[in-house]
């Protein structure tokens, strides 16, 4: 695959990483979380564990994150789902299925984004996926000033108000979480302290379609080098089940 011809939907490039496996009826799509980028060990790490077992994966950095063009300012969540839609058009093959995996904010991502794409997206599957927006951004930001401040006190992650208005207004996902129709896995740590483990548990209790949340003990947000054989291998058998 020529990952130098993915764009997002104002023509900036997106860069990506493909890891070839002999499945091609499938493609793993992998988002990260905000500030993160297809480079962090945990993007890296399923991706390099699901081609082990055959699933062929794709991993990417958001507008503006990594080396995909775009400034960090105008990051959103509404904006990145505008990137993952924008692959959907590139990559969407009637002979092949997509399942998207979305960590944390790209969680998030990927339920407003099944939500309206119900065949481009096959199997969705979230890791550690935010779900109440709006609390995240006041939880873990809100000592900053809009505008002002960074994220976590990184100056490559300014907090623009863009991004802080955005994910006020969406507020949480549960509204988009009813629409969705693919099976959805959902895994989370039990010791996660950036998105708590609750978000999963209200995602389930507002699903409607087939779902299954795994919940790893001693596990944090970035989970362990150790759990991504087994995050990879839960993964592959969902879809599995699924096709029953």
């Amino acid at each position: 695959m020529d990952t130098s011809l993915l764009q997002n939907a104002a023509g900036g490039r997106i860069d990506a990483t493909y890891h070839e496996a002999p499945n091609t009826g499938y493609l793993a799509l992998i988002g990260h979380g905000v500030t993160g980028n297809k480079d962090r060990p945990l993007i890296v790490g399923v991706a390099n564990e699901l081609a082990k077992l055959g699933i062929p994966a794709l991993r990417f950095s958001f507008s503006g994150n990594g080396k995909s063009e775009g400034r960090f300012e105008d990051c959103t969540i509404t904006s990145e789902t505008k990137d993952l839609t924008a692959l959907l058009d590139q990559l969407s093959d009637p002979y092949r299925k997509i399942i998207y995996i979305g960590h944390s904010m790209g969680g998030a991502v990927g339920t407003l984004v099944a939500a309206e794409e119900p065949t481009r997206i096959h199997t969705l599957v979230s890791l550690a996926g935010m779900v109440h927006t709006a609390d995240f951004f006041k939880r873990e930001f809100g000592e900053e000033v809009p505008g002002e401040g960074f994220m976590w006190e990184e100056p490559t992650c300014p907090l623009s108000q863009l991004a802080w208005d955005d994910a006020i207004a969406i507020g949480d996902t549960l509204g988009s979480i009813k629409k969705i129709a693919q099976p959805w896995l959902l895994i989370h740590g039990a010791d996660d302290d950036v998105v708590p483990l609750s978000d999963s548990k209200d995602a389930i209790n507002s699903a409607t379609t087939k779902t299954k949340l795994i919940e790893r003990p001693n596990e944090s947000h970035m989970f362990s080098e150790n759990a991504y054989p087994e995050i990879a291998k839960a993964i592959s058998q969902w879809v599995a089940e699924s096709e029953k």
